[in-house]
């Protein structure tokens, strides 16, 4: 007899939600899943659906129907400080820095949720070390960096929370070419350093040459997934989202 081996399961696993605001539906059936190990990233137009869908995962807006399980547990209606601790962790698009407090304590602010903070100078050192810009500015006030200097702060007070998960909404967004490939270097160093990422990404070529893993989703639905490389050479996302 041949042994079989049963794949683990994701550890983030959503199961055809339906998201309203109000009358207007804007998740139609949306499913998809993250592995660890993984860059999974979200593309497609501006209204398609996907801040809508790192917002539900979060546990800031709750799906009519379908089902999110995140490392074995079923988050569908949990609040979105609970999610937090279970391990989830977002950098939002727009950043939603605390302008008038330091770097440094913008950084200490992704630890609140945090049970054990004994090893949180190693966890800011690492920060650091992936954006060596913020330790020149430790003590400069947040509202006073430059756009991508917020969008590293904003990656970093979220790795501070020790996520099993971390999403990123548009990190690149607004952001000089040159810092854009600073952005997407350090989401590949992130995850190769142990941590999985789910991405909303506009820039969809940066993205699907990252990521392992991407949905195309289009008014609320999922209309296409498959590996990163598949999605870069598939026409129909060449000529939506990469410009050919």
């Amino acid at each position: 007899m041949t042994a079989t081996t049963t794949a683990p399961a994701p550890l983030l696993e959503v199961g055809g939600i339906d998201v309203f605001y109000g009358r207007v539906q804007a998740l139609r059936g949306v499913t998809l899943t993250v592995s660890s190990g993984e860059i999974v990233a979200l593309i497609g137009s501006n209204g398609a659906g996907k801040t809508t869908t790192l917002r539900t995962i979060s546990g800031l807006m709750h799906p009519t129907g379908g089902r999110i399980v995140f490392d074995g547990r079923d988050i569908t209606n949990t609040k979105a400080h609970e999610i937090v601790r279970f391990g989830i962790c977002q950098s939002p698009e727009g950043r939603r820095l605390f302008p008038r407090m330091i770097v440094l304590d913008n950084l200490m602010m992704g630890t609140y949720a945090r049970r054990d903070l004994s090893h949180v100078d190693r966890d800011v050192a690492r920060v650091y070390e992936l954006f060596p810009r913020l330790k020149e500015r430790e003590k400069q006030l947040a509202g006073t960096l430059s756009g991508g200097e917020q969008q590293m702060l904003a990656i970093g007070r979220a790795l501070m929370a020790h996520p099993k998960l971390l999403m990123l909404d548009e990190p690149s967004l607004g952001l000089a070419p040159i810092l854009v490939e600073t952005i997407f270097r350090v989401c590949v160093e992130i995850n190769q350093q142990g941590t999985p990422i789910l991405l909303v990404e506009q820039n969809a070529t940066k993205a699907l040459e990252i990521a392992h893993r991407a949905y195309v989703l289009e008014t609320g639905n999922v209309v296409q997934h498959g590996t990163g490389k598949e999605l870069l050479a598939s026409p129909d996302v060449q000529r939506a989202y990469l410009g050919m």
